[in-house]
């Protein structure tokens, strides 16, 4: 799912494919890395509530670079197992790696930008590609993200499985009344993806407030899978750890409850921004 990576856009309930100003654009939406500020790192750790296992992130930012690595498990991943098989025990201490290097080009108002993977799961080793686009208009971002180009598929032991071809559209608004910046966003899957409890469809809301010069960020959201009529609710925090004349560290976390239970589950990262 998109919603597996990023713990601020995990914060706002899966609503980031607008808003994608951190490092992990390189994941959400390819083309936020041109909108972002000049350098931002972060680390992540993510534990879902539906697996034994856990998530980890690394990704770093400039405006027209990006360098990223995700792994996954992918007891989260639905499979190709033959009727009446049981997910093996290998499977279930499996992992998808993804190594990452995302480029952008702004066009007035316009940002395109894409991102050049290689998949390793199952011994094997592939190549794929995500596409993003992003425009902003004075307060208004639009944007729309399309991952797994070339549908990758694994075939070999102990599980197989393919990563589909997926389609998000998102938009955001921030304003600054007084000296709160606050953001709204909104996102929808075009398409649906295949997960342990089958096809997933999100559509989320959500609301990011910075305060005290942007040293105190709180975020909710709010999110549905349409194609199996799960809810689910989240709620993040962000905190300036360390601030140099323009150097500066956050603490990010994020809890996700509800009744979609591959949602819920808790992360925290740190993030270097400049």
């Amino acid at each position: 799912m998109y919603e597996s990576v990023g713990i601020r856009a995990q914060g706002l309930g899966g609503a980031f494919t607008a808003v994608a100003d951190d490092a992990t654009a390189t994941w959400w939406n390819p083309a936020g890395v041109a909108a972002g500020p000049y350098f931002d790192v972060v680390a992540e750790y993510s534990k879902p509530d539906a697996t034994n296992n856990s998530r980890q992130a690394f990704a770093m930012a400039f405006p027209a670079l990006g360098l990223s690595y995700y792994r996954l498990p992918l007891s989260e991943m639905q499979t190709f197992l033959p009727p009446g098989s049981a997910v093996s025990g290998r499977q279930d201490q499996g992992y998808l790696s993804q190594f990452g290097a995302t480029v952008g080009q702004s066009i007035g108002h316009v940002v395109l930008a894409s991102t050049v993977k290689v998949l390793n799961a199952n011994s094997e080793t592939h190549a794929d590609l995500d596409l993003g686009a992003l425009v902003t208009l004075g307060h208004l971002r639009a944007g729309v993200s399309l991952r797994n180009l070339h549908e990758t598929s694994f075939a070999a032991n102990p599980v197989a499985f393919e990563l589909k071809r997926q389609a998000r559209v998102g938009v955001s608004w921030t304003a600054t009344p007084g000296k709160v910046v606050l953001t709204a966003a909104g996102d929808a899957d075009l398409t649906s993806v295949a997960t342990l409890i089958g096809d997933q469809q999100h559509i989320a809301g959500g609301l990011e407030a910075w305060l005290f010069k942007k040293i105190i960020g709180v975020r909710g959201g709010l999110a549905r899978d349409t194609k199996r009529s799960l809810d689910s609710h989240s709620g993040g925090l962000s905190v300036m750890a360390l601030s140099g004349q323009y150097l500066k560290t956050y603490l990010d976390a994020q809890w996700t409850g509800g009744s979609d239970v591959l949602r819920r589950g808790w992360g925290a990262e740190l993030r270097v921004t400049f």
